[in-house]
C-alpha cells in the first residue's frame, strides 16, 4: 500500500433486489447471469408489520439465493413476555443486497 496518499478502490459487484414470500415464508432471488463466480455474501431487510419476523438464508449459490421468513407472535405467560413458535410469514417484502467476494 502506498504512503502517498492514494487509494485504489476494489471493484466488486453489487446486486439488488426485492421480492415478496409466498405462502411458505419463502423467496428466492434470482442473480444474474455470470453476475457472481461464488456464492456472493448476501444481506436481508424485511419491511412489513409489527409482529415479531425473523429470516435465514436457506439456499444461496453463484446464481440464487432463498430467503425464509418466520413470523411469531408475543405471548405474556405470569407477566413474562416471550415468543410463540414462528410460522411461515407470507406476503412479507424481502430486500437483499449480494456482494461478490
Amino acid at each position: 500500500m502506498s504512503t502517498a496518499g492514494r487509494y485504489s478502490p476494489t471493484t466488486v459487484r453489487v446486486e439488488r433486489a426485492t421480492g415478496v414470500t409466498d405462502g411458505s415464508g419463502n423467496v428466492t432471488f434470482a442473480w444474474p447471469a455470470g453476475a457472481f463466480s461464488s456464492p456472493p455474501a448476501v444481506t436481508v431487510g424485511l419491511q412489513g408489520a409489527s409482529a415479531f419476523r425473523s429470516h435465514s438464508i436457506t439456499a444461496n449459490s453463484a446464481t440464487a439465493t432463498t430467503v425464509n421468513v418466520l413470523a411469531s407472535a408475543g405471548v405474556t405467560i405470569l407477566g413474562i413476555g416471550v415468543l410463540a413458535v414462528g410460522s411461515p410469514a407470507a406476503g412479507v417484502t424481502v430486500h437483499a443486497h449480494a456482494v461478490g467476494i
